[in-house]
């Protein structure tokens, strides 16, 4: 699996549509797509989900209005459930290495695509099961996005399996640096509570990591921040941001729910070595000032950020850290453009720029 810095051919997306997502905050969801489709497409394809062809011209009139309505942005009327295709999507791998397709792989081939997914060079689609996070009931159309995904780029899919089982696992669980290494956390993936492979244990996962994603090396995280309903995704907490380089959220004040669990991780993340024994530089990023709505705290972080082509699209909430946010990406990514979108509204719906999209690696 490349690092999201690699170069990308498309990004894709999948416009709102699903109001319980963000009750009584739906309305402006629309035009901050418009605004990250209009970053994003300067740079990339866009390859763009959306749930019926009325949701395709209510999204082309809206895109129009904003001036954000590309020329290389290709619609897929596809029914789903929700929008968070880093999540739902397939990974796209933009080759096989020689032999990748082990006999478990190929029983869930067809014989052509398991002769093509086995030639060194071709790609493939790694479809993991989704399940809505173990926690929701509306996923079923989310399911069938992956496979979707993967026959319309004309890509071999592949469904991992351990103990002879499909793999339940979501990208935002994920992260690499597209040379063996890979982030996850335990609270994620091994915790008892919205628990998602119950025949998994570390190694399988491990093992899993290596022979599918091409990163046999892991580093374990423990807890994720407070309001996700993720239960510990690590794209809100720890990113890599070159092969040797990682980001990783702090806060620094005691009493609040996420300092003891963040420091934790940090100190783990000081101590790890890479895939080729070298310690980690560590970069941290103070957290936002608590973004808060009826009530609840909301997963507002600024890990959640999406690289692209020549860009990073930096979630930012009108708190003071945001400066301080922006000026870390634009240091971490000299040769890149940070655009700032602002999330105050978009993360009642739990979720960011790096929840809502799937690269296509070139």
């Amino acid at each position: 699996m490349p690092a999201e810095w690699e170069p990308h051919v498309a990004t894709w997306l999948a416009w709102p549509h699903y109001a319980g997502d963000w009750p009584g905050k739906f309305e402006p969801i629309a035009w901050v797509y418009a605004e990250i489709i209009r970053h994003l497409a300067k740079r990339e394809r866009i390859e763009l989900i959306v749930n019926d062809a009325a949701s395709a011209r209510k999204a082309r009139r809206l895109l129009e209005r904003a001036d954000a309505l590309p020329s290389n942005i290709q619609f897929h009327r596809w029914p789903t459930n929700r929008v968070w295709l880093r999540d739902s999507g397939c990974i796209f791998l933009p080759h096989a290495k020689s032999g990748f397709a082990r006999p478990e792989s190929r029983a869930r081939l067809s014989p052509h695509q398991s002769r093509e997914a086995s030639a060194a060079g071709d790609p493939l689609a790694i479809k993991f099961r989704f399940n809505a996070w173990a926690k929701y009931s509306n996923w079923r159309h989310d399911e069938k996005i992956g496979s979707l995904m993967a026959k319309a780029a004309h890509t071999p899919e592949v469904r991992p399996l351990a103990v002879g089982q499909r793999i339940v696992l979501e990208g935002g669980s994920i992260d690499v640096n597209g040379a063996g290494t890979i982030l996850t956390t335990e609270e994620c993936l091994l915790s008892k509570e919205q628990e998602r492979n119950s025949h998994m244990v570390r190694a399988h996962y491990e093992k899993a990591f290596a022979d599918y994603l091409g990163a046999p090396h892991t580093i374990w995280l423990g807890r994720g921040i407070d309001g996700d309903d993720t239960h510990g995704h690590v794209d809100d907490l720890t990113r890599f941001v070159s092969r040797s380089t990682v980001v990783t959220m702090v806060e620094h004040n005691s009493k609040d729910a996420n300092h003891a669990p963040l420091l934790a991780n940090l100190r783990r993340l000081q101590s790890a070595r890479d895939q080729d024994g070298k310690q980690l530089t560590v970069v941290e990023l103070p957290m936002p000032q608590p973004v808060v709505f009826e009530g609840r705290r909301l997963p507002a972080s600024y890990a959640n950020f999406y690289i692209a082509n020549g860009v990073v699209l930096a979630p930012v909430f009108n708190r003071p850290n945001d400066r301080v946010a922006l000026n870390t990406m634009a240091e971490l990514f000299p040769t890149r453009q940070i655009v700032p979108i602002y999330s105050g509204d978009f993360i009642w719906g739990f979720g960011a720029m790096h929840c809502m999209t799937q690269q296509q690696p070139a």
